[in-house]
């Protein structure tokens, strides 16, 4: 069998026997040429110029058309050629040794007067032979059709794969390929049949492969990765020798594929790895810190309100500001895992902008300006980290774009009732179409050959879609990009006094927290442990605001009361023996235990001064009345008073002052929420501590407003317990300032 070009393709060995060719000629990859020269000079065609009997037979071969002769060998024995052209090109020819036949029918013929009867009884031989030689020619045309096909489908599947498939012979020139070069290399030809590996790919990529190239050229199968400095991209190559019957190498078969998406997908997998172990060394560090720093922090805030010299005032500033210094140190080192949760604050635009100046103009050269043009001073609540990110982000990328270039980077913000717009513009080249509409797309960069990963406006666009803003990039009338983030424009309200019930198993900070409430106006109540909470949120009627520590020890933590609080209901437990344990062994706090309450200025009781709790010997105030519960599908349960000091109460702390007036609790409320659950069959014992299935909070026939929440933690961002408290409660993370304290109980408006 033959191609288009007359190269053998298939050659049985009797072929090789009938003709004695050498083996070379017989092997696929010999040419027509060469064995009919061979056959010529050996005398198979008879005398004559071998040339020229060589010219005219591959001439008559060139034509393809079927054909069908019987010749004499020079031996003597008669053969016959059939050959049958192919679809896509080439032509398959059958030899077949007939001189038995042609004796045969030469003695017939001889023998026809006196042996017609033996004629006759060997006609069925002659017939069941010209039949199996019909089977034969059917069977070859059937495995003619059947390799046609396979041909075909093969070529189909390899030009649907998405990878380059070819074959280089021992010159390094292309012999086969599926023509998807260009998938693998943008820009290269498709077309590559006939032509040299190296005039394909160009010097720089060839000179990447030739080496692997040369190894499977002499028998070894290769499989590398390399890139090209024209693009952030990487390919997969392999190499595999074409090796003949004898183990002669002859030629290489190529497979390549695009893994630039592959190679980014496992390094964004290899960077969350180390994140989350990072996470994890720095979770407990970041929360004991934190505390450490809480308190040192609200000590700070006490010596500054008293009358100190001036050298102990500048004492104080400065381990104020290590203090806060550290406590930034901290969130970076939480940051450092991952995802943040967005954490509003009241945020001066002007004082942000300003004070990125100094933090990116180190990152510019000398030759390009950074401008801060005017910015509105009213606060807004935002998360002022990540804005700062997201601008610093977009400072360093017209940075870029000017790519070394004189220029002018400008910071702008425009302040409305409806949103807070921050630009920034440059003086570069701008944007193209391709990025004006893929440039938020994560990996998308136009730094070819440069540093970057794609990641910056993608994580931008991301922060101000999380905000309920969006990103707007265009291009300015007379050049240069411009990059607006747009967020919502919520203004922080101020914060009326209300009663607040602070729990924080830390007494220091504990301490610390209820000056810094106090000095605010609110009413304080504390607990020192979840139980605690849960108990005065079920027996305090008014509570407004719960500032709870995230992490309380043993037993119910702040996360506990955030979902009890979600979920309408009071988390305490049951009331329970002295000797009973909750979570991990500690053993629970007596029942109806009450905690020490600092009154605020405001609603401090009469006569005691302001900010102080009365003392133990001071006559109590007339005993409230019990508070009646009703229970649904219950009796009515009747519980302890807030004032009232139970029997077996830890110490003997001041009763709570009133609670405050609705007005002041509104400031916390939702709306239409209450704190009610249907109760079970039975009631709680007498003077045992309510329990959340018997207790609706509030009097009797009146539904209490929900108190809202605030989670203090030292926790880092990508903690677990962090991320749910985020769903749940207004987070204020550790260490914090007096001020920060009430900008964030400002902004849960």
């Amino acid at each position: 069998m033959f191609d288009a070009g007359l190269t053998l393709r298939l050659a049985n060995s009797r072929f090789r026997e009938m003709f004695a060719l050498p083996p070379e000629l017989t092997r696929p990859g010999a040419s027509f040429e060469a064995i009919i020269r061979c056959m010529t000079e050996r005398g198979e065609y008879g005398p004559g110029d071998v040339e020229e009997m060589v010219a005219h037979r591959v001439e008559k071969a060139r034509r393809f058309e079927p054909h069908y002769f019987e010749r004499e060998r020079p031996d003597g024995r008669v053969i016959s050629i059939e050959g049958h052209p192919l679809t896509p090109g080439g032509w398959v020819t059958v030899y077949t040794d007939i001189t038995a036949i042609r004796a045969q029918e030469r003695l017939l013929r001889a023998r026809s007067e006196t042996l017609s009867e033996k004629l006759l009884a060997h006609s069925e031989d002659l017939a069941r032979a010209n039949r199996e030689l019909a089977t034969t020619i059917a069977d070859l045309r059937e495995a003619k059709s059947a390799l046609a096909e396979s041909e075909a489908r093969i070529r189909l599947i390899t030009r649907m794969t998405p990878a380059h498939i070819a074959h280089l012979d021992l010159t390094q020139t292309y012999t086969w390929s599926n023509d998807q070069l260009p998938l693998v290399i943008p820009g290269a030809t498709g077309q590559v049949v006939g032509r040299g590996i190296a005039q394909v790919l160009g010097p720089e990529a060839y000179n990447i492969i030739r080496p692997e190239l040369d190894r499977a050229l002499a028998g070894e199968a290769r499989a590398f990765q390399f890139s090209l400095s024209d693009g952030p991209r990487w390919l997969r190559a392999a190499f595999t020798p074409d090796l003949d019957e004898t183990g002669r190498v002859q030629g290489v078969y190529i497979l390549s594929v695009d893994m630039t998406e592959e190679a980014r997908a496992r390094q964004a997998l290899s960077h969350t790895a180390k994140r989350e172990l990072a996470a994890q060394l720095t979770s407990g560090l970041a929360h004991d810190f934190s505390n450490i720093l809480t308190v040192i922090l609200g000590l700070q805030s006490r010596l500054g309100g008293m009358d100190l010299p001036p050298k102990a005032r500048e004492a104080v500033a400065a381990t104020r500001a290590a203090a806060e210094r550290g406590g930034a140190l901290i969130e970076r080192l939480g940051s450092i895992s991952g995802a943040r949760s967005l954490t509003p604050r009241p945020t001066d635009p002007a004082e942000l902008l300003s004070g990125l100046l100094p933090l990116a103009r180190p990152a510019l050269p000398d030759q390009v300006v950074l401008e801060l043009e005017t910015v509105p001073r009213e606060p807004v609540l935002v998360d002022s980290g990540f804005l700062q990110d997201a601008v610093l982000n977009l400072i360093l990328n017209a940075r870029d774009a000017l790519d070394g270039q004189p220029g002018r980077i400008t910071l702008g913000a425009v302040l409305t009732a409806e949103r807070l717009e921050i630009t920034v513009a440059d003086t570069g080249p701008g944007f193209t179409e391709e990025a004006l509409t893929r440039a938020t797309q994560p990996f998308f960069t136009t730094k070819r050959g440069a540093p970057g990963s794609g990641l910056g406006l993608a994580m931008v666009y991301d922060f101000a879609r999380a905000s309920g803003g969006r990103l707007r990039l265009a291009n300015a009338p007379g050049g240069g990009a411009r990059v607006t983030i747009a967020l919502p424009a919520r203004r922080p309200a101020a914060l009326p006094p209300g009663l607040v019930l602070l729990a924080e198993d830390d007494a220091d900070i504990r301490d610390a927290l209820r000056e810094d409430l106090v000095a605010l106006g609110h009413t304080v109540i504390e607990a020192g442990t979840g139980e605690e909470a849960a108990r005065l949120l079920a027996q305090v009627e008014g509570i407004g605001l719960v500032l709870s520590d995230l992490v309380l020890g043993p037993g119910l933590s702040g996360l506990d009361l955030a979902r009890g609080i979600r979920q309408a209901t009071v988390c305490a437990p049951d009331a329970l023996p002295d000797r009973a344990t909750i979570g991990d062994g500690a053993p629970a706090p007596p029942s109806g235990t009450l905690p020490r309450t600092t009154p605020s200025p405001a609603g401090q009781p009469t006569g005691a001064p302001a900010g102080t709790a009365a003392p133990p010997d001071a006559a109590p105030p007339p005993a409230a009345p019990p508070v009646a519960a009703t229970a649904a599908g219950g009796p009515p349960v009747t519980a302890a008073p807030p004032d009232a000091a139970p029997s077996g109460a830890r110490g003997t702390r001041a009763a709570p002052p009133a609670a405050p007036s609705g007005a002041h609790l509104d400031r916390f409320a939702s709306p239409a929420a209450s704190l009610s659950e249907a109760s079970p069959a039975g009631a709680a014992p007498p003077g045992a501590a309510p329990s959340a299935r018997h207790l609706q909070a509030g009097a009797a026939g009146r539904a209490a407003p929900l108190p809202r929440l605030v989670l203090m933690t030292g926790l880092p961002p990508d903690d677990p317990r962090r991320q749910e408290a985020a769903r749940l409660a207004t987070l204020l993370p550790k260490p914090f300032t007096r001020a920060e304290l009430a900008a964030c109980l400002a902004s849960i408006t």
